[in-house]
């Protein structure tokens, strides 16, 4: 009995220890991992955001900020929890092959065309077919994500609008970089060339050199930003409850709210509009 009580006694500070680290454990354990794009990334959004969700919920987020195209893969794979994108159509059919459980509408802003403050396409204004067709006219530098992102598949729709066919002949001045919105607006910076951004990337952009807003204004323009669970079905070890607990809270009156309260120098970025 007393060397049964000894290694109780010896034993005890380590079952004490292993009994408070415990919850902190579990604490670690609940997390998702998000595929979102990298403009709420560079936006500055998610650092507001996502603290907020954590301290309702208890529930962290990782974050991989990747193009939305590439986002769409990973969930495909099974390699996140759920999605927070901006490809309308990508996304739909994402959910329509049941890789996602429902798409979520969560908010908007829209998307900008900057260039070099002299804009020597002449292209200034609210028209962005027009202002397409200008730069191509004019030979001017235009650099391209080129990274199957939302903001490339918004870009290339506009493209097709002006009636210029990229497939069968680029433009000269057209350059693709393959990167994030934040790299290309550097990339256009350093050469003055013209860039399609989303509206909050370039609010929280420091680097803008010559840069300006020149397009601005036209509907189409408009872009708009989902949430979607990714489907257990598919992937059975994806946590689909913590996911479904981001995807109501960011719907929520509490969600919508810490969105359109995050502003850059007075200026809102993003606009819920889960509700409407």
């Amino acid at each position: 009995m007393a060397v049964q009580k000894r290694f109780y006694l010896l034993a005890l500070p380590a079952l004490v220890a292993a009994s408070l680290l415990a919850p902190v454990a579990q604490a670690q354990d609940k997390f998702i991992v998000m595929a979102s794009t990298t403009s709420t990334e560079q936006s500055g959004l998610f650092k507001q955001l996502l603290p907020q969700f954590t301290q309702a919920s208890g529930i962290n987020v990782r974050v991989v900020a990747v193009g939305t195209g590439q986002a769409l893969d990973m969930a495909r794979r099974g390699d996140a929890d759920v999605l927070f994108v901006h490809d309308q159509p990508a996304e739909e059919k994402f959910v329509a092959e049941g890789f996602g459980l429902e798409r979520k509408a969560v908010m908007y802003n829209d998307f900008i065309l900057v260039g070099p403050k002299a804009d020597p396409a002449g292209v200034r204004g609210n028209n962005i077919a027009s202002a397409l067709k200008g730069i191509v006219e004019k030979n001017a530098s235009f650099v391209s994500r080129g990274d199957k992102s939302g903001t490339h598949s918004a870009e290339l729709r506009q493209w097709k609008l002006a009636g210029v066919d990229l497939g069968a002949n680029k433009p000269a001045g057209y350059k693709e970089c393959g990167c994030g919105m934040g790299q290309a607006l550097n990339i256009g910076s350093s050469t003055n060339a013209y860039v399609l951004t989303d509206r909050g990337t370039w609010l929280n952009f420091k680097n803008r050199g010559d840069l300006a807003v020149l397009v601005e204004g036209d509907k189409q323009l408009f872009n708009q930003y989902g949430v979607i669970v990714v489907n257990p079905a598919k992937h059975p070890h994806t946590k689909k409850d913590f996911a479904q607990v981001f995807s109501d809270w960011v719907v929520s009156p509490k969600g919508q709210e810490a969105i359109a309260s995050y502003k850059i120098g007075g200026e809102q970025l993003f606009f819920p509009n889960a509700n409407k």
